[in-house]
Order: C-alpha cells, then structure tokens, then sequence
C-alpha cells in the first residue's frame, strides 16, 4: 500500500522542484515475461543470449524500463483528481543496462511550468525525469510535457 499522493493544481509547481520515490526491484521473472510479450530481442530473453547477441547477458527492455518508471510516477507522484492524460515525452535516453535485480528509484525535476493558452483549465508542467539504480547510477532520463487541472481557470 502506498502513501496517498498530495492533490496538486498546476498552481502547486514551480521551476526547481525536485520529488523523488519509488523502489522497484527488477526481476528475472518480469524482464523475461515483458521481453517475451513486447520486446523480444535475445539479450531480454535469457542469461546467455548466444555469440552472435549485440550483448551477451540479459538487461530489460528500455520500453520496460520506461513502463516501471511510468507505474512509479502514478503510484507516487500524479495526482488521480489533477493529472490529465500527458502532453508528450520531449526527449528519451537509456544510459546503462537494467539487470535483474536492480532496484529502481525516480528523481524528477521541474523544469517549466506555463498556464494553458488554449484550455484555461489546466496547465504545463516539463519535467525531467531521472531513473536509477541500486548503485545510484543514472539508468534512463525522458523530458516529459504533463498536464494538471488549474485550480482556478484563469
């Protein structure tokens, strides 16, 4: 069970906040499964991907990778009553491999925030978002546009 997440407005965020959460352990079991149903490339597969593999041990599929880290965003950080469906990812890189058992865990900054010009609603908000290992190395980082409700429309 997981602690309820703050009901944050675009109002609540400005440029320099820096949230971090998530624990998620990476299994054997989880990469393999995810690798077999969308990715199913050698080296997602198995422990010994065979000579002629661009790498020659099992690591997660980056797009895994991205799907954990997206579940530890709407486990801690995206407000259900707030966030409306997201305004795009701006940039993606996967800097190291994930490997079984690796623990993960989410800092995310804001970069930007800018009220809406179409939908007073809501507003912008561009975060970076940094994901890494047990060990504290980077492992992915994505720039993504988010939406949140407004508090009051302007």
């Amino acid at each position: 069970m997981h602690a309820p997440i703050p009901k944050r407005y675009f109002e609540d965020f400005a440029p320099g906040m820096i949230f971090e959460f998530g624990d998620y352990l990476m299994t054997e079991q989880e990469i393999v499964t995810f690798a077999q149903a969308y990715d199913p490339q050698p080296y997602h597969l198995r422990r010994d991907p065979g000579p002629h593999a661009a790498v020659n041990e099992l690591i997660a599929s980056g797009w895994h990778t991205c799907a954990v880290t997206m579940r530890m965003m709407v486990d801690h950080f995206n407000p259900p009553e707030t966030i409306l469906p997201a305004g795009g990812v701006e940039s993606l890189r996967w800097l190291r491999p994930v490997r079984p058992d690796d623990r993960l865990r989410v800092k995310l900054t804001v970069l930007e925030t800018r009220a809406s010009t179409s939908k007073p609603d809501r507003g912008v908000v561009k975060v970076q978002v940094e994901v890494f290992n047990q060990r504290d190395e980077a492992v992915m980082t994505e720039n993504v546009v988010k939406l949140f409700r407004r508090r009051i429309p302007a």
